[in-house]
């Protein structure tokens, strides 16, 4: 029997799957690892960490499911967070840590590129908006900030890449996760000049750009031997974790959009011409020559309410996350629509889309003395997923959204699923197996091997029923709670970057 693995390079862990070729779920395999906040604004990964636990993931995998059952390996696909950055040496050994995704240390660098004639240039070549998030940034920063680092540099590279060459000893991304780092030109497929002179590096010191289909390397014998696969299997470049989302949704066409909410958030579509914004508000990537994901981000999804269980939740058993989480949405249901009063901004980490302020910090609002500890748990859930609304609103601007695909672990209970739809008074369709992540990885590994055509048939083979319908009552008093958060986002944005300040000082 033939499978397919894939293999998603998160921000909290890695995750093995593996599918059938008509692409039933044979199974999946976890590894975590930590991210470290050495200093306000700083978000590291050890790659070696990372590595090292994908590795260990896979070989447990393929030992206990995929072997055993006699299944022959045709391909594995890779997907991995955006924005990350590894700095290499000549002997490709990382000079530090990874920055990943929300590290907001290049906020100054991010600020003046924004506020530049250049900045409008790049964001409209790249697709990626000016933020720290940004590999631009992030390496501008350590120019500006670490010569040491920066005169060591041979390579700057993602976490999928630097995982790649540590298998196979190339150096490569696919247009799609380059198309994340403010250095691509998504129009041309080249890495971007402007941007290049302004991080002060060459092409050179990038990885090779490929399409998210190429297959031209092989497992270093080494691996193939400890993990007992054959020479002939295909290593897959693939994309990054938002466009197979995007993809494993179904969302392939007008008037749909999909949610993602993992330990950040996105809300996205899918179109062939790239979704413009005089604002800069939405990132546009490449999946595909000709097809565009467009959306944006938001740094404070499921991350927050872990942050939040961990410090205010009842833990019946030690260092379970999971079942204290369930414990603190079963309170949460109790109460009703709008949390009594309570209003909460979740800007833990700062906030991309829609008002994209580094800066940015959480806030509890309408505290009053009937307020108990599920009102504050109801108002957590509440603030995330206006957070996420915020920028689906902004986004219907630009495109029409009749119906929404919901993926990502912290949409497998009912009651965020419920309250996604009461927001947004739109249909929420979900499936059985949330990770569409795993799953568009798995269409694009079907496609490559012939069994489609191209990721247009691919994606019409979802199917996704219509699981949550929105309650106009509950829709109508979401938004008039929503109106005031929406007001103290912009409100608050003086006293956001004065106490961002006394931080740093």
């Amino acid at each position: 029997m033939d499978c397919f693995i894939t293999i998603d390079l998160g921000t909290a862990a890695v995750k093995v799957s593996a599918f059938t070729v008509q692409g039933n779920t044979i199974g999946f395999n976890k590894g975590s690892y930590p991210t470290y906040h050495t200093r306000p604004n700083y978000s590291e990964q050890d790659p070696e960490q990372i590595f090292i636990t994908m590795l260990y993931t896979l070989k447990n995998f393929l030992n206990e499911k995929i072997h055993p059952a006699k299944y022959k390996v045709i391909s594995i696909c890779f997907s991995a967070a955006m924005h990350s950055v590894i700095v290499t040496d000549k002997y490709g050994v990382p000079v530090g840590n990874a920055i990943v995704w929300s590290d907001n240390r290049s906020k100054n660098e991010a600020d003046n590129l924004k506020n530049s004639p250049l900045g409008k240039v790049i964001y409209d070549a790249t697709g990626t908006p000016i933020h720290p998030m940004s590999p631009l940034n992030k390496i501008t920063w350590i120019k500006n900030h670490d010569q040491q680092t920066f005169r060591q540099a041979d390579k700057f590279l993602s976490i999928k890449s630097y995982i790649i060459y540590q298998l196979t000893g190339e150096y490569l991304i696919d247009y799609s996760l380059a198309s994340a780092t403010g250095l691509l030109n998504i129009h041309t497929l080249q890495w971007e000049q402007a941007s290049l002179q302004t991080a002060g590096i060459t092409a050179d010191q990038l990885p090779a750009l490929v399409p998210v289909f190429y297959n031209q390397v092989s497992l270093k014998k080494e691996f193939l031997s400890s993990l007992k696969l054959p020479a002939r299997v295909r290593i897959i470049i693939g994309s990054s974790d938002g466009c197979l989302a995007t993809l494993g949704g179904g969302i392939w066409g007008e008037g749909k959009a999909t949610i993602t909410i993992e330990d950040s958030g996105a809300v996205r579509v899918m179109g062939k011409k790239v979704l413009r914004d005089e604002k800069q508000r939405f990132f546009n990537y490449l999946i595909t020559e000709g097809n565009y994901v467009s959306g944006g981000p938001t740094n404070n999804g499921g991350a927050i309410f872990e942050w939040y269980a961990k410090q205010f939740g009842d833990f019946k058993r030690a260092y379970d996350l999971d079942n204290c989480m369930e414990g603190l949405v079963a309170e949460a249901a109790r109460v009703e629509a709008g949390a009594a009063g309570l209003i909460f901004l979740p800007y833990l980490q700062g906030e991309r889309a829609p008002i994209w302020n580094a800066s940015a910090r959480g806030v509890y609002f309408g505290i009053n003395i009937n307020h108990e500890k599920q009102h504050f748990t109801r108002a957590t859930i509440e603030g995330i997923l206006y957070a996420i609304y915020s920028i689906g609103k902004t986004l219907e601007e630009h495109r029409q959204i009749n119906s929404l695909c919901v993926n990502g672990r912290f949409t497998t209970t009912p009651f965020w699923l419920r309250i996604i739809a009461d927001i947004f008074n739109k249909p929420v369709n979900t499936r059985l197996n949330a990770d569409s992540v795993a799953v568009g990885a798995y269409l694009l590994s079907a496609t490559e091997a012939g069994i489609f055509k191209d990721l247009d048939e691919a994606a019409k083979t979802v199917e996704l029923p219509d699981n949550y319908k929105p309650m106009k009552n509950e829709h109508v008093q979401y938004m008039k709670h929503y109106a005031i958060y929406e007001r103290l986002s912009y409100k608050l944005m003086d006293e956001f970057e004065a106490i961002s300040k006394l931080q740093e000082a």
